[in-house]
C-alpha cells in the first residue's frame, strides 16, 4: 500500500474523477466492485462525490450535467506544481486547453487538457486535498496508461511536459512506459489504437486507469453482476493478473491482481 499525505513529484498521476449519467447506479456498481463509500460534498460543490476507502478519498464522481455529450470516462489528473506554468508549456507544445486553470475552493487548482493527439487530461495542484490518498491497494488505482493510434509524439509530448524519460517495452507490443527523474515509473503509451469511450462513437486517445483487486476473476465477475461488460477476460502477465472492463455506461478500465512487488 502506498498512503498519499502531500502532493506527489509533478507529472505523478493524483486524482481521478468520472462524470455519469446515473450516480446512484454508479456508486453501487463501483461500491460492490471497489468497496468504496461515498461522501457528497454538497451542493456548494455540485454534489461531487468523494469515493474513499477506510475514509480516505481515493477518487471523484459526479452526475454528469445534462447538457454535456453523451460520453464518460474516468478523467486522469497528473501532479502539478503550478498549474499555470504547466499549462503553458503545453500548450505551447501544442496542447488544447478545455477547462482554464481555476481554483476549486481551499482544495487545490485544477485545468483540464488536450494533448496534441487529442488525449484529454487534467492537473491537479494541491493545497488542502492532495488527490487520491490510497493507491497500489485494491480498490485504487495501481496504473494509468494513455492508448492513443501514434505512440511516439503521445510519450514525447508528457516526457517534456513532466521531465520524464520514456523506455520503449521489448517484443512486439507498441508500449512505452513513462519514468520520472528519480526512475519510478508512473504510466505508460500503448500505441497504434484508440478508445471508444462510454457513450459509443469513434475510438479517439484517451487515458484509462488499472484498479487494483484482491482477485481479478472475481472482480471480472461482480462487473458482468453489476450490468458492466468484459473487453478482455482475464489473463495472465509479468505484473499481475489483469482484465479490460467497461461500467454499466460504457467507461473502460481494467482490473488487476498485481504480481507482488508490482505496481507504481
Amino acid at each position: 500500500m502506498t498512503q498519499v499525505t502531500s502532493n506527489p513529484p509533478e507529472g505523478t498521476p493524483n486524482w481521478l474523477d468520472i462524470g455519469v449519467p446515473d450516480i446512484e447506479r454508479a456508486k453501487e456498481f463501483y461500491g460492490t466492485l471497489l468497496g468504496w463509500e461515498f461522501q457528497d460534498s454538497g451542493p456548494e460543490a455540485g454534489h461531487y462525490n468523494q469515493c474513499t476507502l477506510r475514509g480516505m478519498p481515493v477518487a471523484g464522481m459526479m452526475q454528469n450535467p445534462e447538457d454535456q455529450p453523451d460520453v464518460y470516462w474516468w478523467s486522469v489528473y497528473f501532479a502539478a506544481d503550478d498549474c499555470d506554468a504547466v499549462v503553458r508549456r503545453a500548450t505551447e507544445a501544442g496542447a488544447e486547453v478545455v477547462v482554464p486553470a481555476m481554483d476549486v475552493m481551499d482544495l487545490g487548482r485544477m485545468a483540464v487538457l488536450k494533448d496534441p493527439q487529442g488525449g484529454r487530461f487534467a492537473l491537479w495542484e494541491s493545497r488542502a486535498h492532495h488527490g487520491s490518498a490510497i493507491v497500489n491497494e485494491p480498490g485504487s488505482f495501481v496504473w494509468n496508461e494513455l492508448v492513443t493510434p501514434d505512440l511516439e509524439p503521445a510519450a514525447r509530448f508528457y516526457a517534456e511536459l513532466f521531465g520524464f524519460e520514456t523506455e520503449p517495452m521489448p517484443g512486439d507490443v507498441e508500449y512505452a512506459v513513462l519514468r520520472r527523474p528519480d526512475g519510478r515509473y508512473v504510466g505508460g503509451v500503448e500505441g497504434g489504437r484508440g478508445l471508444v469511450l462510454g457513450g459509443g462513437g469513434d475510438p479517439v486517445p484517451s487515458w484509462t486507469t488499472t484498479f487494483a483487486v484482491e482477485d481479478a476473476d472475481a472482480a471480472v465477475r461482480a462487473v458482468r453482476d453489476g450490468g458492466g461488460t468484459v473487453d478482455a477476460e482475464p489473463q495472465d502477465s509479468p505484473y499481475g493478473r489483469y482484465a479490460s472492463v467497461r461500467d454499466p455506461f460504457g467507461v473502460p478500465f481494467n482490473v488487476m491482481k498485481p504480481a507482488p512487488e508490482s505496481g507504481t
